[in-house]
């Protein structure tokens, strides 16, 4: 069984760390943080919105490093949009480097305008939502970092949780929460296949993975869990794909794919302890696994936490990469939790981690991996 009890304490990992953007009035919401290692420059990505979460006007922001210490001002690499019912939900999806590319990735979505509050201008709250309009995964590129293509929709109706991530295999995975979508296109542009934990569970209407659409799926199929939602995934060397849930339960979930992505099975409780928060696996170089998120429960995504494991089911090597406090500067629609949201990247000697703080700031920790 996947966990990480472990007998040792938790221990707190020497490490950098630096803000790559701060709060700010006007814009003041800012969330769902990615990074990436390209031409020798670090690239993150994150949602920004008004005041609220996942607020009609939502964008997606960009900035670059050279040296991890200093970032370009952040500037909109997807600006707010008009739908057809209300302004867009645009929300960061993660990066993706392949041949000299570097590929951004988004959800869309919209609300209903009869569900809108203060005269069609604002989102409704979570209990008021009664489903999203067109919700699509889309992706945009570029050769220098600096000059981008357009946004092309890929067909996919799945808000991504993290970017496309490789397999043993060369195939593409796209985590999403209960949707899964792969190609075997190296680029991660075409040919993108849906599949996932969904089941049934939307009868004869088309199947779609954003907010809304986890909630009707976990209502739907019945599990012992609030919701499943925004999975991140594993590969041991046996060929099976870990992909691991959220469950708003005290512990992860995981569903399993034993055939490179293309199905995956009942999904079920683990013992690996979760906060209710988005986490990010992976595999370090000398082939260890880990986990970023905050596996402590009830501590309001406080501390941030790296668990290794030798075999992928034992994360039983636990540390503390940041606990410090930081205050809200700014109101807003569920902005609730620290250290928010992980998103990592091996790259340079280096294991880095971004992640959002009260989902406001955005801000990057990196480790060297000869400290672990």
């Amino acid at each position: 069984m996947i966990n990480n009890r472990s007998e040792l304490p938790l221990r707190r990992l020497a490490s950098e760390r630096q803000t790559v953007a701060g709060p700010a009035a006007g814009w003041s919401y800012a969330h769902h943080a990615a990074a990436a290692f390209f031409q020798g420059r670090l690239y993150a990505v994150w949602s920004s919105s008004r005041r609220n979460e996942d607020d009609c006007g939502q964008r997606v922001m960009l900035s670059a490093s050279p040296d991890f210490f200093h970032w370009s001002p952040p500037r909109p690499l997807l600006d707010s949009q008009q739908g057809e019912a209300s302004e867009l939900v645009l929300t960061a999806g993660g990066l993706y480097v392949h041949e000299g590319v570097l590929r951004a990735y988004f959800g869309r979505y919209e609300y209903p305008s009869s569900c809108l509050r203060n005269g069609g201008r604002l989102r409704p709250k979570a209990e008021e939502d009664p489903g999203h309009l067109r919700t699509e995964m889309g992706v945009l590129s570029t050769r220098d970092g600096e000059h981008w293509s357009a946004p092309r929709l890929l067909g996919v109706p799945v808000v991504p949780n993290h970017g496309p991530q490789p397999t043993a295999s060369g195939r593409l995975i796209v985590a999403g929460g209960v949707m899964y979508p792969y190609t075997d296109d190296p680029s991660g542009e075409e040919g993108f296949k849906v599949t996932g934990i969904y089941g049934d569970a939307f009868g004869d209407r088309p199947p779609y993975d954003d907010s809304a659409g986890i909630e009707l799926v976990t209502r739907a199929r019945g599990w012992a869990a609030p919701l499943l939602c925004e999975g991140s995934f594993f590969q041991t060397d046996d060929g099976v794909i870990h992909m691991m849930l959220r469950s708003n339960g005290p512990v992860l979930w995981c569903t399993e794919s034993r055939d490179g992505g293309t199905t995956y099975g009942e999904p079920y409780p683990t013992e690996f302890t979760d906060d209710k928060s988005k986490f990010h696996f992976g595999r370090l170089p000398d082939g260890r696994f880990y986990a970023v998120g905050n596996p402590v429960a009830g501590g309001g995504r406080n501390p941030l936490v790296l668990s290794l494991s030798e075999d992928g089911e034992n994360f039983n090597l636990r540390y503390i990469l940041r606990d410090e406090p930081y205050e809200q500067q700014f109101p807003g629609m569920y902005k609730g939790g620290l250290y928010g949201y992980p998103h990592s990247l091996i790259a340079d000697g280096y294991l880095y981690v971004i992640y959002s703080k009260r989902k406001e700031a955005v801000e990057i920790t990196r480790v060297p991996l000869s400290a672990l």
